[in-house]
């Protein structure tokens, strides 16, 4: 009974599967620290650009919230760090005088298309490594599946009368591989689609955000050209 325990086959494995199983075990704790780190950095940033949009359209002075967005810069994520950058931009190139209104909106919509690919880029960061592991998982374990097999077929050629008690171990550790391949694969492909698209979902508001603070931005230029 205790050689047909999981660790029991573990540790009596063929070299080539117990390197399929570590490997599997490596991606698989690689996989839950990415997801864990992943789930907070995007809830961090959907908390807080849900906090700064709220205080955006309280109707408040866009000058204490650029002051307040330049305290936290480098701490802050969202909208607050595209704020941040747009507004910063504005102020420098009114502070230019001979600018006209495309331009000076141009350049913040520049500031705010870069400060949000920035945004993005730390969204996404890592999640290409849970597509991947999520692919190549079940195919590591079906190697050591096949490895396994093979093993217990080329066994049986030593042995005159072929009995479950000899089949089974090395078909049992053939299954364990295909087993950890799974259990690496499909955490990491259903936090990579989760994780993907609340990050998409993100861009969207991002976008939106741009679009209705350009607009803004475009009156407050129009107002100064007037005065």
């Amino acid at each position: 009974m205790n050689e047909m325990s999981v660790v029991g086959l573990l540790l009596n494995a063929s070299v080539p599967v117990q390197i399929v199983i570590l490997l599997l075990m490596i991606a698989s704790l690689m996989s839950w620290s990415i997801i864990f780190t992943k789930r907070r950095l995007i809830r961090k940033t959907r908390n807080e650009s849900d906090e700064f949009e709220a205080n955006f359209w309280s109707g408040g002075d866009l000058n204490t919230l650029y002051q307040s967005a330049s305290r936290n810069k480098g701490s802050s994520y969202g909208m607050s760090s595209i704020f941040e950058a747009g507004f910063r931009e504005f102020n420098r190139a009114v502070q230019q005088g001979d600018i006209s209104q495309d331009k000076l909106i141009e350049e913040s919509r520049r500031a705010m298309r870069v400060a949000q690919m920035r945004e993005v880029d730390r969204l996404e960061q890592s999640l290409a490594t849970l597509a991947t592991i999520g692919s190549t998982s079940p195919y590591v374990g079906l190697f050591g599946t096949v490895w396994g097999i093979m093993g217990a077929f080329m066994g049986l050629a030593n042995v005159q009368s072929a009995t479950l008690a000899t089949v089974a171990p090395p078909i049992a550790e053939a299954l364990i591989a295909t087993a950890m391949g799974l259990f690496a694969a499909i955490p990491a492909v259903i936090a990579y689609n989760r994780f993907a698209d609340q990050v998409v979902r993100l861009e969207y508001r991002f976008d939106g955000f741009m679009e209705e603070f350009s607009s803004i931005l475009q009156r407050h230029a129009r107002n100064r050209k007037e005065s």
